[in-house]
């Protein structure tokens, strides 16, 4: 089977890809340090599947899944992953990703995971499928893009301009979103959005 690997610290990068390239059955064909990289590589070389971390530059191993599902592309997706948030895992199964697994699982697991996602199957780490149960994400979409806008800085009024609101609208998502979440203020929920991998 043939496999990208995209990582953006190196050296766990080049470790990923040697172990994987031991095991007779799989061959490693490229690796990438960002998400969009590792697109580009996906739409060039046609891998069966890509070992992808959930947090990389320029785009996340979501984003590229999210993205290869709207291109209706056949590249399965693994996503790596240090956290065990369930925004995250949800997020990864709506993207259509085959398999979660965490950072720290031994070679052979990922060797046994990736070949079930080869065969049409799913693998999820079982600490990440405990985490599933976890409570669902209580935003909308509108409430997530206002607050990702809000995490970067913009104020109300810049963000009524980006999405063609009004002022008045963007914060009545806004406290929509500070109460969904049990937060004291803006700063607040951000965090707590951020923390569950919401936005």
């Amino acid at each position: 089977m043939k496999v990208i690997v995209a990582e953006d610290q190196g050296m766990l990068r080049g470790a990923l890809s040697a172990l994987l390239d031991l095991e007779d059955d799989i061959e490693v064909i490229g690796q990438a340090e960002n998400g969009r990289q590792a697109l580009e590589l996906i739409l060039e070389l046609s891998p069966d599947i890509c070992v992808m971390d959930i947090e990389m530059p320029e785009m996340s191993g979501l984003d590229v899944a999210e993205k290869l599902k709207e291109l209706g592309h056949p590249c399965r997706v693994v996503i790596l992953t240090t956290f065990s948030r369930s925004g995250y895992f949800q997020r990864a199964m709506k993207a259509g990703a085959s398999g979660f697994l965490l950072k720290d699982s031994p070679i052979d697991e990922l060797g046994a995971a990736l070949r079930k996602v080869r065969q049409g199957g799913r693998a999820v780490s079982p600490e990440l499928a405990l985490s599933f149960w976890e409570a669902e994400n209580p935003l909308s979409e509108r409430e997530r893009e206002v607050l990702r806008l809000a995490a970067e800085g913009l104020t109300a009024g810049d963000i009524a301009g980006r999405l063609y609101l009004s002022a008045g609208t963007v914060r009545n998502y806004m406290s929509e979103a500070i109460q969904k979440l049990e937060a004291k203020n803006r700063i607040d929920a951000i965090g707590i959005a951020e923390r569950n991998g919401w936005i």
